[in-house]
């Protein structure tokens, strides 16, 4: 868990390595699901193809069936998911056992300048900072010369409101689940709350220390 631009899906990327695991996340599990055309696929592509948010219920499906898959079987990391307490009933409904919630905690201040200096080569998808990891020639691709851009949402006032939104839902999926951990389930995850502040190196020898990996 964590605000967006924290770091999730870089940390979830190492811990896969490292724990030879796979990363899931929903937009992923989603486009593989239609490139299938399997019909939780064609279900999901109806939604997507018309800007609507997929339904939980669909999304909780595809978690399931994916969880279930053959790579599954010693471990998964679930990147960003879920996002709500209703998506964390619906998993812990449907027997998804998770043995960590971890959330990554990063400064608002720190977050607004990670995101607001993204700049991408719209046509292979490479991403650049502006200060960060900056191209060798300002606002231009290192591999083709082209000219990068801001997305949209990156910009200061779109990431303003998501910080907004996101803590608006999150300090409650938190608290839901501190407050299975605290009731002494068995099945309930360990939560850990990891500073996510800093350089990638930094922020990831924390994470693996909080889980116990050198």
């Amino acid at each position: 868990m964590g605000v967006p631009g924290a770091g999730k899906g870089t940390h979830a990327a190492a811990l896969s390595e490292k724990l030879r695991a796979p990363q899931i996340s929903t937009g992923d599990m989603l486009r593989a699901a239609v490139s299938a055309g399997d019909p939780l696929g064609r279900e999901a592509e109806g939604y997507m193809n018309r800007g609507e948010l997929v339904p939980d219920r669909l999304v909780i499906e595809l978690v399931v069936q994916r969880v279930n898959e053959a790579d599954c079987t010693t471990g998964f990391i679930l990147d960003g998911f879920p996002r709500t307490v209703g998506q964390a009933k619906a998993l812990r409904a449907a027997g998804v056992k998770l043995d960590v919630v971890l959330e990554l905690h990063v400064p608002e201040a720190e977050i607004i300048e990670r995101m607001t200096g993204r700049r991408i080569h719209p046509a292979s998808g490479r991403i650049y900072h502006v200060t960060r990891h900056p191209p060798r020639v300002a606002g231009r691709d290192d591999a083709t010369g082209e000219a990068l851009m801001q997305r949209p949402d990156d910009a200061e006032e779109i990431v303003r409101k998501r910080l907004a939104d996101y803590q608006a839902v999150a300090s409650a999926l938190t608290a839901y689940y501190r407050q299975w951990a605290a009731s002494g389930d068995p099945d309930a995850p360990r939560c850990l709350r990891v500073d996510g502040s800093g350089g990638v190196a930094t922020s990831r020898t924390r994470v693996f220390a909080a889980l116990g990996l050198q």
